[in-house]
């Protein structure tokens, strides 16, 4: 698509000098995401305002150009690739924390401000923001809020949708809106907040944020067991999570991830049929006793070892597996086909079980670890060649199948994007898939919000 000189005059006046960029090198650094999928823009424009967001949406829609709002390009769905060419507007540039109140417990931010920064903001107010997604250090918070992005600490604090109060943003139409409060309780119509969270970019585009903050824990211990097999680790998932006292991560490795990570980091890494990383923080005095709870349930048939930490450097020591995993993937694949499937946590062993199975039936290397507290099993197929890619497509189309007759969802935190999209008849309802079509309109009635991706 080339861009009618009318918009891109009308941008050159919304957005001067280095605000927009048009040149080649520019479009190609904003043409692909974590996805490693990538399709070049026609224009990427540097959003500094909500006013300047609301011109730029009416210049798009005036046009039929499609826009596709962009944070740091972490994500690994593909969900900030420009598929139909048109505008990207990065908001790197909307990266002010506007306002930390700790008597009312919330923060105000922009889209930009990275979920790392805002971490080292709150430290000396005694808070946090509880989603802790892999690439917090230099993943942005409009981009959290867009794909729902969680992490470890989810499966005890909640995800961007339970963290979050309200949003200011723009819609598809240009016209911008607030919704949600600035309080703990709201009862004033339709939660819009929770729906724009997850959207994706496809509703509307959101430019400024109050997120809900959570009191800083004042001590961590960390607890690592090794099991049996899988089967006998995933039950005592479903243990702990059963028992009152619920840790602030919970973290499985199957046996093939170890071996994996055990090759790249060496020796430190245990070898067993699986193995359970378990956080569980508090007060120091009531700490010891939440960690009896917790390892009380982590027991079991199937138990090999349990060790607690008690100093950092066996914290950092115990957690060495689960680090060498990135990297050890990268020396198997370049190619690593990444989902993050979710099912009730009464279902893991049948998950990982399932798993398993269909890794032997198509004859492809799987890595499975995830957070277990929540049932988010990230399954990591690893092909390593043309043959291997091919059984490794037929065999994830079965994963999503074994997950959705589990009672489970396609994603828990990666969201959809272009690589999931084609399976969403798999997890929801035409009627539903209708709802979310006549909504999608609602907001955006020229469809030129993030285009191609997100709805079938």
């Amino acid at each position: 698509m080339n861009l009618p000189d009318a918009l891109l005059n009308a941008l050159s006046e919304h957005f001067p000098g280095d605000a927009m960029a048009t040149g080649m090198a520019e479009r190609l650094a904003y043409a692909y995401d974590n996805s490693r999928r990538n399709a070049l823009p026609d224009a990427v424009v540097f959003p500094t305002s909500h006013e300047q967001t609301e011109a730029l949406v009416r210049a798009c829609r005036e046009h039929r150009v499609p826009l596709i709002g962009r944070g740091r390009g972490t994500n690994t769905t593909g969900a900030t690739v420009p598929v139909d060419g048109g505008v990207v507007a990065s908001f790197e540039r909307m990266n002010r924390i506007l306002r930390i109140d700790p008597d009312n417990r919330l923060a105000v931010v922009e889209p930009g401000v990275l979920n790392g920064d805002l971490q080292q903001a709150l430290k000396p107010h005694g808070f946090f923001w509880p989603p802790d997604p892999s690439s917090s250090p230099w993943c942005s918070i409009g981009g959290n809020l867009a794909c729902n992005s969680a992490g470890p600490r989810t499966v005890k604090y909640g995800s961007p949708r339970e963290n979050t109060l309200g949003l200011r943003a723009v819609a598809g139409t240009g016209d911008g809106f607030r919704c949600g409060t600035y309080t703990s309780k709201g009862a004033t119509g339709y939660d819009l907040t929770r729906l724009l969270i997850g959207s994706e970019g496809t509703l509307a585009l959101i430019t400024e944020a109050t997120l809900k903050l959570t009191p800083k824990p004042s001590a961590l211990r960390t607890l690592r067991a090794t099991y049996r097999d899988v089967s006998a680790a995933a039950r005592a998932v479903a243990r702990i999570m059963a028992q009152p006292v619920t840790p602030c991560a919970l973290e499985f490795i199957d046996d093939v991830a170890l071996k994996l990570a055990r090759d790249y980091g060496g020796d430190g890494v245990p070898l067993a049929g699986a193995m359970l990383m378990i956080e569980v923080d508090g007060e120091p005095e009531t700490l010891p006793s939440a960690v009896d709870a917790v390892s009380r349930a982590a027991r079991g048939d199937g138990l090999e070892e349990l060790r607690v930490a008690e100093t950092a450097e066996e914290t950092q020591a115990l957690w060495s597996a689960r680090k060498a995993l990135s990297p050890a993937q990268r020396t198997i694949s370049p190619n690593k086909i990444n989902e993050d499937v979710v099912v009730p946590v009464s279902h893991l062993p049948e998950l990982v079980d399932g798993i398993k199975a269909l890794a032997k039936k198509h004859d492809v290397l799987i890595v499975s670890f995830g957070h277990a507290g929540n049932g988010n099993l990230h399954v990591n197929l690893l092909p390593r060649d043309d043959a291997e890619r091919e059984r490794s497509h037929a065999c994830l189309a079965e994963i999503f199948a074994l997950v959705i007759s589990l009672e489970g969802t396609l994603s828990g935190e990666h969201g959809i994007g272009l690589v999931k999209k084609e399976f969403m008849p798999l997890a929801l309802q035409p009627s539903t898939l209708h709802l979310m079509r006549n909504v999608k309109a609602a907001f955006d009635p020229d469809g030129i919000l993030n285009p191609g991706k997100l709805l079938p």
